[in-house]
């Protein structure tokens, strides 16, 4: 074999590794341990992957989760590290996770994940929930809205069916439908609780852009009104 041959082969070597992500053998730290909650179990749609759980109790209610996705042998982490559980749905064809991250009291992040060279890896830079919310404020019809607690983005259920439940026809694992949600600190002395509830927008996993449809407009009208009086 000459020299330039190896010289080639180590160097194709060398960018397949840099590329693929980062997988850990041994799976999670020391002190993290599987829960065994069924419920935070998840398994993609053809079976190739499995989320596990793991938590550590650190005491003084200081307690971390992670999880791990299970491919065959190879685990790797879907990070961020967080203080809750989380759920998670996959589209159909499972080359893409969604998760649904509680972050406190009322509050919820989402975080995009997709499979590259066989593994799962985050599809954004910012979370999916941040984004969302970006595009909320760009609008004219919602910019000026100033949200300040229980502020949760959600994912609608239906990634798997493509939301044909919504009677609409969109191809399968190409959309995800966002709902948004959040209270406000001032309002009038006879409403007990005002704010946003399920504004709904989608998001194009082709192209990572958001838009409102149609079907959405009325009741993306009330949910800007949404207001508890005493």
């Amino acid at each position: 074999m000459t020299a330039s041959i190896r010289t080639a082969r180590w160097l194709a070597l060398a960018l397949t590794l840099a590329a693929a992500p980062a997988l850990a053998a041994s799976g999670p730290p020391p002190g993290f341990t599987l829960t065994d909650d069924a419920d935070l179990a998840f398994t993609s749609p053809d079976g190739a992957t499995r989320l596990e759980q793991y938590m550590k109790d650190n005491g003084d209610w200081d307690i971390k989760w992670q999880v791990w996705a299970r491919r065959g042998e190879q685990m790797t982490e879907l990070k961020p590290e967080q203080d809750y559980p989380a759920g998670f749905r996959f589209t159909s064809d499972s080359q893409w996770l969604v998760r649904m991250q509680k972050t406190g009291s009322g509050a919820q992040d989402l975080f995009l994940y997709h499979v590259e060279n066989g593994a799962f890896v985050s599809a954004t830079k910012q979370s999916l929930g941040d984004l969302a919310w970006a595009y909320f404020h760009s609008r004219p019809d919602t910019h000026k809205m100033k949200l300040d607690y229980h502020i949760s983005a959600n994912l609608v259920k239906g990634t798997e069916e493509a939301y044909r439940w919504l009677g609409v026809d969109w191809p399968n694992s190409r959309y995800l439908v966002i709902s948004l949600s959040g209270e406000m600190d001032k309002h009038p002395k006879n409403v007990a609780v005002k704010g946003l509830a399920d504004w709904k927008c989608r998001y194009d996993l082709t192209t990572g852009k958001f838009d409102v449809p149609k079907l959405f407009a009325k009741g993306n009208a009330e949910a800007l009104r949404w207001e508890i009086k005493r």
